[in-house]
């Protein structure tokens, strides 16, 4: 059950956190555990590893964004600490975990439609250096 190969862009796909050869089914089984394979097309996500790379990109991006709000608040309005204290870590906690998701689906289309996959090295064990130039 192959459905023909269609362009669909990773972002998309990933913002729906849906299959990125066919768009339609899911890519995830819970949280952030991706599932076996695709429901509706069958396509493996066996090629799938995109290791911490969300996590990094998320924590950056909305650590960056949360604390220069948490700045310019408390340079424009001194609030007391405990505002920040239930202001900034909540915001801290539910950006990260409202965009991670949507992040590692938006890696992994980006690995399907890249064809990316672990690195090789084809001369590994070879010297390829001219031992006359040494």
């Amino acid at each position: 059950m192959t459905t023909p190969e269609r362009s669909i862009p990773p972002v998309l796909s990933g913002l729906r956190c849906r299959c990125p050869r066919c768009g339609e089914g899911k890519l995830f089984r819970g949280f952030l555990k991706l599932a076996p394979a695709c429901d509706r097309c069958g396509l493996s996500f066996a090629f799938a590893d995109p290791a911490d790379g969300p996590a990094f990109f998320v924590m950056s991006g909305v650590g960056i964004v949360v604390i220069g709000v948490f700045a310019w608040i408390e340079i424009a309005y001194h609030p007391p600490v405990w505002v920040h204290f239930v202001t900034v870590f909540p915001a801290l906690l539910a950006g990260c975990l409202g965009t991670l998701r949507p992040v590692k689906a938006w890696l992994v289309a980006s690995q399907y439609i890249h064809k990316a996959e672990e690195g090789r090295f084809a001369s590994l064990g070879r010297h390829d250096f001219d031992e006359r130039r040494l």
